[in-house]
């Protein structure tokens, strides 16, 4: 078997083009940016939609230039991926066999971008998002993420076993055959082997799950936290707010990192200290739905009981599982009963999230609650004789959206980040763990020699936390529209 190149036969015609083009394409934005800095813009003209542009200059000539070679790059470069889904290595490499197995990747996002933009006026600031650029491209990188670890987790995208050593493919190169492969074994290391022989692919791929499941879980249970303390703080104001703002500053300036190796050593695991904060931070959903639900259907007791008996008693059960673990402090649920068995080192990094993301969430609901409660509507429902809570969460809330889901996005990367940043120093998740941090401190230790070990999952994090940035700015930008 014949070790892939990075394009195979498919590179022997395009390669030189695209390259060709990708150098125009730079010289040319350089040149732009050289014009733009000398003020040789060309005249400045009104278009008739009352929007601005340049006319009659060898700027307006580098700016259709860019446009129309950005075009041809981005349809050659589709032209890899296609090739390679139906021709697969023997067609297109290495980037051929890369696109082939992410076939379900790519069709999931076809349908969600047909779906999405074809609903778009019908789906609030959601479909909005589909009228800016900038959003599109965050949403299509992070969607590539949510999808690839998805179906990762389903085993339909991943090679091999990501914890599976095999002999001879220590540190081998992208594209390196499978050494002593058998039937029924795929046969390639695509992005080449790390320093123990495993797959760099499917543990870039088993990683994508690890962060698809706790960066937006603990950035969700942060912001139950912080709305559920920021709301009030910011109504009601006087000692409440300065009680509750000084925890947040003192949580706050709590060195992060010294926060994390308290956390995970040994002794103070064995009080179980993770454990009751995890009992104390995961109640806050609960305390949240609860709220929402009695201040929505206070006037309403014969739906609001019931309601808030099936869905309480439904949040208590998953509450109660969470927290609840054989061998531990909090050992409350029968094995019969427990929905979920998180691992120790997960439930640390889990909470450790929240628990320093909360803080400045809540420092944001508060200003923002501060804020709005001078607004009319808010006088009006007093007016009524609506309640404080469902003032808060039903009149001040919903009016905060924009800037909260913008910071949900943001705040979705920096956990990411901090992910990254455990992984890499070994804190929390098992040594073995596939996710990102973890894969890039292994492969640093021979990152002169085989970059590609530590190159992947670094590159796959900076995708990632650039999407939920963009995204961030998309939404941001649409918001303000509004």
């Amino acid at each position: 078997m014949e070790p892939l190149t990075w394009t195979g036969p498919l590179g022997a015609y395009l390669d030189t083009i695209t390259l060709a083009l990708a150098a125009a394409f730079f010289v040319a934005v350089l040149a732009m940016i050289a014009l733009n800095a000398a003020g040789a813009t060309g005249r400045v003209v009104t278009n008739p939609d009352g929007t601005l542009s340049t006319s009659g200059s060898p700027y307006d000539l580098l700016a259709s230039a860019v446009k129309w070679i950005g075009v041809a790059l981005i349809g050659l470069v589709l032209a890899y991926f296609v090739v390679g889904v139906f021709g697969g290595p023997d067609a297109g490499g290495i980037v051929g066999a890369l696109s082939q197995r992410m076939t379900p990747v790519w069709i999931a996002l076809l349908l969600t971008f047909a779906i999405s933009i074809g609903f778009k006026r019908k789906l609030g600031l959601y479909g909005k998002l589909f009228d800016s650029t900038v959003g599109m491209i965050g949403f299509a990188l992070v969607m590539f993420w949510v999808f690839t670890g998805v179906f990762g987790a389903l085993d339909m995208i991943i090679t091999h076993d990501p914890l599976s050593q095999v002999s001879g493919m220590k540190n081998k190169v992208p594209g390196t055959p499978l050494s002593g492969a058998e039937e029924g074994d795929y046969q390639w290391y695509l992005l080449g082997g790390d320093n123990l022989a495993r797959d760099v692919f499917s543990r870039v791929v088993k990683g994508a799950w690890v962060v698809v499941q706790i960066a937006p879980l603990a950035t969700l249970f942060a912001f139950m936290v912080g709305i559920t303390l920021g709301l009030p703080a910011g109504f009601y104001a006087g000692k409440l707010d300065t009680v509750l703002s000084f925890i947040a500053n003192l949580i706050l300036a709590f060195p992060v990192i010294l926060l994390f190796y308290l956390l995970v050593t040994p002794e103070i695991v064995a009080t179980g200290l993770p454990n009751y904060m995890a009992a104390v931070l995961f109640i806050f959903p609960l305390i949240f739905v609860g709220v929402l639900l009695n201040a929505r259907y206070y006037t309403q007791p014969s739906i609001r009981t019931p309601l808030l008996l099936v869905v309480l008693g439904f949040l208590g059960w998953i509450y109660l599982s969470l927290i609840s673990a054989s061998g531990t402090k909090i050992n409350i649920l029968p094995a019969s009963l427990d929905l979920f068995d998180i691992p120790g080192g997960i439930l640390v990094v889990f909470v450790s999230v929240v628990f320093v993301n909360a803080p400045t969430v809540f420092r944001i609901v508060r200003g923002l609650a501060l804020d709005i409660k001078t607004r009319d509507y808010v006088a009006a429902a007093q007016t009524r004789g609506e309640g404080p809570w469902y003032i808060m969460l039903w009149e001040i809330l919903p009016n905060a959206r924009g800037p909260l889901i913008v910071d949900f996005c943001l705040r979705i990367g920096y956990t990411t980040i901090l992910l990254g940043t455990l992984g890499f120093f070994g804190l929390g998740l098992p040594p073995e763990s596939p996710d990102w941090g973890t894969t890039i401190n292994d492969g640093r230790r021979l990152l002169s020699i085989y970059p590609h070990a530590a190159l992947v999952p670094a590159l796959a994090l900076l995708t990632l936390v650039l999407g939920l940035n963009l995204l961030a700015d998309g939404l941001r930008e649409e918001s303000l529209k509004d």
